[in-house]
């Protein structure tokens, strides 16, 4: 009882008229060739693969989970065929450059196929969604030779990639990691410790997998200043296994499907990625990409719920609405989709998933930028504000995606409790984002204290100009106008809590930490109602018989008149209450 298909016509609208992304591609060499119509081929074949080979497994590799026998792990059936479609599809290479046997694809089309793979099967995709971070990883940071080896077997999906950070006595706290790793004559390592919630560390999807594994040498400095990073692949050239082993999986609340691993290395032969005691640095690059997938995620989870809950609501006959649409005749029950409570869950989830997918396709588009806009200062300028945006996206988004989830499952009533109606694994499957990839609290104190006030506002200000810039030309078109006017006076509102926040911290240091998440989630909803106020404005180039159209000004409304005063109203005042101490329990 659940299903998944790919919105196209909303990532087309994205696509094409919020962020007009076939004219960045023009004026880009690394793009040329591209246009919208290729672009969408491309989505709806994603599309395709997503309701045809993943969304069937979604509820099947929920109830049978992964099975772990001495050190081995298989996925639940049909995982592994799945992942062989994948590759035969092409689409590890999607966003990988031309001469490492890549597509060269924007990053933008590669965060629409991660929606939908997340949306249709979260599990499934656990294993595939670090290989483009580890891919920036090692392109950016690896040696000639390591690149030459491991780079092709990441972009054609011969081996998969995972990312070893959490170790038993340390969980973000990376500082305190004892995974050590001893230098070798031959210029190799070996690698001692243990690591704990790996996702994808075993499986049978491929025969290698390449492990990024943070880890210390000898003298290092303590703490984060003193970690270096390593590859380790669980097979060496020679065929013979390495000396890692997965001494047991999770047994979680959800994502069943995906193998949650501890690993143990034992005297494993590793490389070393970038400079020694500077693993952090190199690891930085994946870690953008891997905090906006996992935003995606959340956008995923709000859409599979926005779309399941839709069609429940359509079809559930209970009692008399008070209102219904025109020339609907009354019967002895309506569907509950006429009925308020249900009307209001509904218009939420539909401009929640909407406007989430501009923001988070918006991110994507400027780390394009950042990497190929021929102008240094437009590189510059989309790199600052894509990085500002990832902590944001990634914990405002989970946080949707768990809240939304639950929503929808009202719209159910009883039966969304139960297994047959899947909301309810949507509602397991979507908690466990807002933990991983640094907690969404972590995320918070990254946003406030280092990219904000840490940075001298310097890309917040670049943020709240291009909103206050979207707010001035709304504000001149009299169907924008009211939604321009909100989101200008959000931005000013915005603008003077930075500063209170920077002035009461001077007494108080702790304070930025106590005010840090209703601070970012005042930020998510600002860049939603950014979102909303450009998709009106640009919707009017559609014909008025679009329906598009007029689903945009209609979800707009909604979103201004009865989300926005009340998200806004919250955060504010719980940022000024922070101002009191907490007391220690």
């Amino acid at each position: 009882m659940w299903s998944y298909q790919a919105p196209l016509r909303d990532m087309q609208f994205v696509l094409e008229h919020w962020l007009q992304a076939p004219e960045a591609w023009c004026r880009s060499p690394a793009f040329e060739g591209l246009d919208l119509p290729l672009a969408m081929q491309v989505l709806e074949q994603a599309g395709r693969f997503s309701h045809d080979v993943l969304a069937p497994l979604n509820s099947s590799g929920d109830r049978q989970g992964c099975q772990w026998t001495a050190g081995r792990v298989i996925t639940p059936d049909g995982f592994a065929d799945a992942y062989r479609a994948y590759v035969d599809g092409g689409w590890p290479a999607l966003a990988c450059a031309n001469d490492l046997g890549g597509q060269g694809l924007p990053q933008l089309l590669d965060a629409a196929l991660q929606e939908m793979l997340y949306a249709s099967n979260h599990a499934w995709a656990m294993y595939t969604g670090i290989a483009h971070g580890a891919y920036l990883c090692l392109k950016t940071h690896g040696a000639p030779w390591l690149q030459e080896r491991y780079l092709p077997d990441i972009v054609s999906g011969q081996a998969l990639p995972t990312m070893c950070l959490t170790e038993p006595q340390a969980g973000s706290d990376v500082g305190l990691l004892r995974c050590r790793a001893e230098p070798q004559d031959d210029g190799h390592y070996r690698l001692h410790g243990n690591k704990l919630f790996i996702s994808g560390g075993e499986h049978d999807l491929t025969e290698n997998i390449l492990h990024l594994v943070l880890a210390r040498l000898p003298g290092a400095p303590t703490g984060s200043r003193g970690i270096s990073l390593f590859l380790v692949p669980r097979q060496l050239d020679d065929g013979q296994a390495n000396g890692v082993r997965c001494d047991g999986i999770e047994h979680k609340m959800g994502i069943k499907g995906s193998a949650t691993c501890s690993l143990v290395f034992e005297g494993a032969q590793g490389w070393l990625i970038g400079e020694a005691n500077r693993g952090l640095a190199a690891m930085f690059v994946m870690m953008n990409s891997a905090r906006l997938h996992v935003g995606l995620q959340g956008l995923g989870h709000v859409e599979a719920a926005w779309q399941n809950a839709g069609e429940y609501a359509a079809e559930r006959l209970q009692m008399r609405a008070p209102r219904r649409p025109e020339a609907v005749e009354a019967q002895a029950a309506d569907p509950i989709r006429y009925h308020p409570a249900m009307r209001r869950v509904l218009l939420e989830l539909r401009s929640t998933s909407e406007g989430m997918r501009a923001i988070g396709y918006w991110a994507a588009h400027l780390l394009d930028q950042a990497g190929h806009a021929v102008e240094t200062q437009a590189r510059q300028h989309a790199g600052q504000l894509a990085q500002l945006l990832t902590p944001i996206i990634k914990a405002y988004f989970t946080e949707q995606g768990f809240r939304q989830a639950s929503n929808a499952l009202q719209v159910f009533g009883g039966y969304g409790y139960v297994a047959e109606f899947a909301i309810e694994q949507t509602l397991r499957d979507s908690r466990i984002a807002m933990i991983y990839e640094g907690s969404n609290e972590i995320q918070a104190n990254d946003l406030l204290l280092r990219q904000v006030l840490g940075d001298e506002r310097r890309a917040f200000g670049l943020l709240l100009t291009e909103l206050r810039e979207e707010a001035g030309q709304g504000a001149e078109l009299s169907d924008c106008a009211d939604f321009a006017i909100a989101l200008g006076s959000l931005c000013d509102s915005l603008a003077q809590v930075v500063e209170d926040i920077r002035e009461r911290s001077r007494a108080d240091s702790e304070y930025p930490y106590r005010a840090a998440g209703d601070f970012l989630q005042l930020c998510g909803v600002t860049l939603l109602a950014f979102s909303w106020a450009r998709a009106v404005r640009v919707s009017r180039a559609l014909p008025e018989t679009d329906p598009t159209r007029a689903c945009k000004l209609q979800s707009a409304r909604f979103f201004f008149n009865y989300v926005f005063p009340s998200r806004v109203a919250q955060h504010l005042i719980a940022i000024e209450s922070a101002r009191e101490t907490l007391a220690f329990v």
